[in-house]
C-alpha cells in the first residue's frame, strides 16, 4: 500500500459537515491499508477574520505576533479532524507546524522551509494512526511561530511529501483539476489530464489561482507526484502535474491560457541611452521590494530612449515614488502611468518544437482588432500585456485558435 499526503484547502473544511466530510474520504485511504498524512487549511474565511482583528488594534501589526495570531486557524481544524476521525473509529493524531519541527527561516509572515523532522510522523504511522499538521506555519530556530504566506498549506503538503517520500500528493481543492483557461470565462475550458511542472509553474506565476507557485517549485525540485482534484467529487481523477518525459506524445501544442488583470505600466520618457541606465532605473526598485515583470527598453534616437516595465497595481504608486527620488539622476523627462491593462499567456511544453506558435497568437489578437503594449517569451511561454477591456474576448479566440477545448488537439498549419 502506498503512503499519500493529502491537502484540503479553507472551502474544503468550511464547515463541520464539510469537516466530517474529509474525514469520511481519509477513512476510505486509511480502510484500504494506506498510510495517510493529511495537511489542512484554516476553515473558508478564518484567516482573514483572524487578520482583521490584528488590524483592528493595530494599523501595522508586528509580523511576529501577527504569525501567533493567524496561525491558529489551521489549529482549529486539525484538532476538529482529529476528532471527526476518531469519531468514525479512526485513530488519528494532530500535530501544530511547531510540533512536527517544520524549521523554517525567521522571516515572519512569508518564512521558507528549511527542514522537517519527520520521526514523529513516521512513528505514528507505523502504528496505524493518520496523521494530520497544520499547513501554512511552522517554527523558527528559536521557536517562534512562523507562517509561510497566503496559500502556504500547499507548501506544507508537498514538504511533507518531500521528506517522507510520499508515493503521491494530493491537493484536495474546490476545483476537480488544472483547466485549459477560467471555466467562468470559456465554458468550453478542458480539465488537463496531466501537466508538466514546467507549465504548472508558469501558470501559477502568471495568474492561475489553482495552487499557490512555491508548491509548484517545491513538487518539481523534489519529484513529488502531484494531483490536484476536488473534495466535492468521489470519482474524479482530477489533473497530474508530472515530468515532460511521462507526457503522451500527442498533447497539444498549447496546454492553457493564464491571465492576470492585476497589472499596471511605468513608462519613463527620454532618458539617456546610455550603459547602465537600466540598473539605475530598476535598482532602486528592487531596493523598494517591488518585483518587476515585463521590461521593454526602445531603440534610442538622438541619444534618448523610452524604458518602460510592468508591476502589480498594488505596488504601482510605491514604484512611482521611487522614480519620482531618482528622476532627476537619471536625467528622465516624463514619468507615465497605465492602469487599464492585463496580462495574457499562452504556455506549453510543445512550444520547443513547434515554430510560429507566436504568429498565430498575434494573428489571432489582430484579427479582433487587439492590439499589443508588451510581449514577453520564454521557451514555453509567450505573455502579451493589451487593454483590460479586452481580456476575456482574447482569452476566448485564443482558446479557439489553439483548439483547446472539447477534446483538444492543435490544427495542422
Amino acid at each position: 500500500m502506498a503512503l499519500i499526503v493529502q491537502k484540503y484547502g479553507g472551502t474544503s473544511v468550511g464547515s463541520p459537515e464539510r469537516i466530517k466530510n474529509v474525514a469520511g474520504r481519509v477513512a476510505k485511504f486509511h480502510a484500504q491499508g494506506h498510510q495517510v498524512v493529511v495537511v489542512v487549511s484554516a476553515m473558508s474565511g478564518e484567516t482573514n477574520r483572524l487578520l482583521a482583528l490584528a488590524k483592528e488594534l493595530s494599523s501595522a501589526p508586528d509580523p511576529r505576533e501577527l504569525d501567533v495570531v493567524v496561525s491558529t486557524g489551521e489549529q482549529v481544524t486539525i484538532g476538529l479532524l482529529a476528532l471527526a476521525l476518531r469519531e468514525m473509529g479512526v485513530s488519528a493524531k494532530s500535530y501544530t507546524g511547531g510540533q512536527v519541527k517544520i524549521l523554517t527561516d525567521d522571516a515572519y509572515t512569508k518564512a521558507r522551509i528549511l527542514n522537517i523532522d519527520d520521526a514523529a510522523i513516521r512513528s505514528d504511522l507505523s502504528e496505524g494512526k493518520v496523521v494530520i499538521v497544520a499547513g501554512f506555519q511552522g517554527v523558527d530556530a528559536d521557536g517562534n511561530i512562523t507562517t509561510l504566506g497566503r496559500g502556504g498549506s500547499d507548501t506544507t503538503g508537498v514538504a511533507l511529501a518531500a521528506a517522507l517520500k510520499a508515493d503521491e500528493c494530493q491537493i484536495y481543492t474546490d476545483v476537480d483539476g488544472v483547466y485549459t483557461t477560467d471555466p467562468r470565462i470559456v465554458p468550453e475550458a478542458r480539465k488537463l489530464d496531466t501537466i508538466t511542472f514546467e507549465e504548472m509553474l508558469e501558470m501559477s506565476s502568471l495568474g492561475s489561482k489553482v495552487l499557490q507557485i512555491r508548491s509548484v517549485e517545491f513538487a518539481g525540485k523534489y519529484k513529488v507526484k502531484l494531483r490536484v482534484l476536488s473534495s466535492f467529487e468521489e470519482e474524479s481523477q482530477g489533473t497530474l502535474i508530472t515530468v515532460e518525459e511521462n507526457r503522451n506524445m500527442e498533447q497539444p501544442v498549447i496546454s492553457g491560457i493564464a491571465f492576470s488583470r492585476d497589472e499596471a505600466k511605468i513608462t519613463i520618457q527620454g532618458v539617456p541611452d546610455r550603459p547602465g541606465i537600466a540598473c539605475q532605473i530598476l535598482g532602486p526598485i528592487a531596493d523598494a521590494n517591488i518585483d518587476v515583470d515585463i521590461i521593454i527598453q526602445n531603440s534610442g534616437h538622438d541619444g534618448m530612449t523610452d524604458f518602460s516595465f510592468t508591476v502589480t497595481r498594488g505596488d504601482l504608486d510605491k514604484a512611482v515614488k521611487v522614480l519620482d527620488r531618482v528622476k532627476s539622476a537619471i536625467d528622465a523627462a516624463v514619468i507615465e502611468t497605465d492602469k487599464t491593462l492585463c496580462k495574457v499567456s499562452i504556455i506549453g511544453v510543445g512550444m520547443r518544437s513547434h515554430p510560429g506558435v507566436a504568429a498565430k497568437m498575434f494573428r489571432t489578437l489582430a484579427e479582433e482588432g487587439i492590439n499589443i503594449n508588451m510581449i514577453s517569451t520564454s521557451e514555453i511561454k509567450i505573455s502579451v500585456v493589451i487593454e483590460e477591456k479586452y481580456l476575456e474576448l482574447a482569452v476566448r479566440v485564443l482558446h479557439k485558435a489553439f483548439c483547446l477545448g472539447d477534446s483538444g488537439g492543435e490544427d495542422e498549419e
